[in-house]
């Protein structure tokens, strides 16, 4: 499997991990600011899951590349006058 899959669900992760505890306690988030507020940590949380989708995705169409690619060198290197087998 692709590596940027495997990272965007540490971000989805860290994404759902950051909205729940910053709806919990918002100064365990934003620790540098004095009286935080819960908008500021959803819209953080949005953020991190909006990166999120984008590199699913790409990671998802540099698989489907990947095995495209493959399929095509497979056909390149099957010979041409090989009987396909029927069962």
């Amino acid at each position: 499997m692709n590596t940027m899959i495997y990272y965007s669900f540490s971000l989805l992760f860290l994404s759902v991990l950051v909205l729940v505890l910053g709806m919990i306690k918002p100064k365990w988030i934003l620790i540098w600011v004095e009286n935080p507020g819960r908008l500021p940590i959803t819209m953080i949380s949005m953020v991190l899951f909006m990166i999120f989708a984008v590199m699913f995705g790409e990671g998802n169409k540099q698989l489907k590349q990947e095995k495209e690619k493959e399929q095509a060198t497979q056909q390149i290197t099957k010979p041409a006058n090989e009987v396909p087998d029927l069962h």
